[in-house]
């Protein structure tokens, strides 16, 4: 069953917010328009872009229907900068996926930390939950901003 969703175009950007180095239509681009995400990995690194895009409808189809909230509501003072996956695997028709995320929130840094859970249903994999921890981030002066610029954090949000 193929799942299309509306896909945010005024705020997709040439490169793909899930960090994995292409460009959005070749990446995560590729899941919102409703092909199956073919490991938790990439299905999580899709969820990540659909949180930074606002995507809604991409997130609840992709949310296993036991778990799945009736609504997502965004924040209009989040916005989400980075995504690093720590470890990913999967065995058989489940799937684990550990990342940490970097954002700002009303002008706060924040990282979220979680454990992610999938499960695979009729070919496609789905987010099932994830045990989270949110904490602030801590960058150097001279360390990369976070805002994804490429400039230190001191000539920049720093």
């Amino acid at each position: 069953m193929s799942q299309v969703v509306d896909q945010p175009q005024a705020r997709v950007k040439e490169v793909c917010p899930c960090n994995g180095g292409k460009a959005y239509g070749q990446c995560c681009g590729l899941y919102h328009g409703g092909q199956a995400a073919p490991t938790p990995e990439a299905l999580m690194r899709s969820r990540y872009s659909a949180f930074a895009l606002e995507n809604a409808d991409y997130l609840l189809a992709t949310w296993h229907r036991d778990y799945r909230p009736q609504t997502i509501e965004f924040a209009a003072d989040t916005r989400w900068t980075g995504l690093e996956i720590l470890q990913a695997g999967s065995d058989g028709d489940t799937g684990v996926v550990h990342f940490v995320a970097t954002f700002n929130e009303a002008g706060e840094w924040l990282l979220l930390e979680e454990k992610s859970r999938f499960e695979r249903l009729e070919d496609r994999w789905y987010y099932l939950a994830g045990e989270t921890d949110f904490r602030p981030a801590s960058v150097g002066r001279n360390d990369p901003c976070l805002c994804g610029s490429g400039k230190k954090s001191k000539k920049c949000c720093g």
